[in-house]
């Protein structure tokens, strides 16, 4: 069995390869694998691979089945102590294996842990995605150390700390095989966007730290699935975050959260309509009624479900605190109001 498989997640990205398998091999020791998961590829990524790195392995799926059920299918077939989910638009940096492994290995208590996520085209600030370590709100509103909605800090060292967190980028997302099949992997029905923090909430649930370790460093292009302004990434963002409460959440914090989500996705559709922007607009309305549908699938979960709720979770409004209170900084947000 190998240390790390480094699996990448391909569909349609030869550009990507070409670009950034080269210093991922030149940066991957002997110890660790690289392995292409390819999501039904129709852009001859496969005989590229095939023709400039043969010893490379590829394991195939037989359709695209997003980012979750993609990775759940490839990674049945992988057998390694840890995986490290790597996106394809990720520069990895000569030492960012250097230490994560070995701290996972000495702490059992972890389950899952991420790198510092920098911005591949604004080399001096953290990326979206992922940054210094990810959290949410009480409301389930996501934001990060490094990035609070639309705003991304420069990387003054000011988050070079090791220290828990309460999910980890999908981008890098470094997991023990173990634990992935335990929790089932991620949810497929959510195809993508937010499976991650839900995946990483599951593993709380069963008492797993996820940490954030600085000392590794990735820099991650973003955007490289959907546009930022794809109203199909605004469907399924408002979708899955509410799956993502009603399946982690205890029931009855759960009503309140959902009434007051109702009304600032009422507010966030009434922001979208005086921006002229439709799509968006009809898009949150789309994601309400999908998520009444799906949420059926998750009934006997909840039946059997924890009834604590974990710890890092921001006790107020972070949508207060940015839009009303001009807050941009994780820094300026009180460490005292994180439960």
């Amino acid at each position: 069995m190998e240390k790390l498989a480094i699996v990448i997640l391909n569909w349609n990205g030869r550009s990507l390869l070409e670009q950034f398998l080269p210093q991922l091999v030149q940066h991957t020791p002997d110890w660790a694998e690289i392995i292409i998961a390819d999501n039904a590829s129709t852009d001859n990524s496969l005989q590229w691979l095939s023709t400039h790195y043969p010893a490379i392995r590829t394991v195939v799926n037989e359709k695209n089945y997003g980012f979750a059920e993609g990775y759940n299918t490839a990674l049945k077939q992988i057998e390694a102590q840890y995986y490290c989910l790597l996106n394809s638009d990720i520069e990895v940096t000569p030492h960012w294996l250097d230490g994560i492994i070995e701290y996972m290995d000495t702490h059992a208590e972890i389950g899952i842990c991420q790198p510092k996520l920098l911005s591949y085209c604004e080399r001096q600030k953290f990326e979206y995605a992922g940054a210094g370590g990810g959290f949410i709100d009480k409301f389930g509103y996501p934001f990060c150390r490094g990035r609070i909605f639309s705003h991304t800090e420069n990387d003054l060292h000011q988050y070079d700390d090791i220290r828990e967190i309460f999910w980890a980028s999908g981008a890098c997302m470094f997991v023990r095989s173990e634990l992935y099949h335990q929790l089932g992997g991620l949810d497929p029905l959510f195809f993508a966007h937010m499976e991650e923090i839900d995946f990483c909430w599951r593993a709380q649930l069963k008492g797993e730290k996820i940490m954030y370790y600085p000392s590794s460093v990735v820099y991650h292009v973003g955007g490289g699935t959907l546009p930022k302004q794809s109203s199909r990434k605004t469907f399924l963002n408002f979708r899955n975050n509410m799956l993502l409460l009603y399946k982690n959440l205890p029931q009855k914090q759960f009503y309140y959260v959902s009434a007051c989500r109702l009304i600032l996705d009422m507010v966030a559709a009434g922001l979208f309509l005086s921006q002229r922007h439709w799509g968006d607009f009809k898009a949150v309305f789309a994601a309400r009624r999908a998520y009444r549908k799906m949420k059926v699938h998750y009934k006997t979960l909840r039946k059997t479900h924890p009834a604590h709720r974990v710890g890092n979770i921001y006790q107020k409004s972070i949508v207060w605190q940015h839009y009303a209170k001009r807050i941009s900084l994780f820094t300026d947000l009180n460490s005292k109001d994180f439960d």
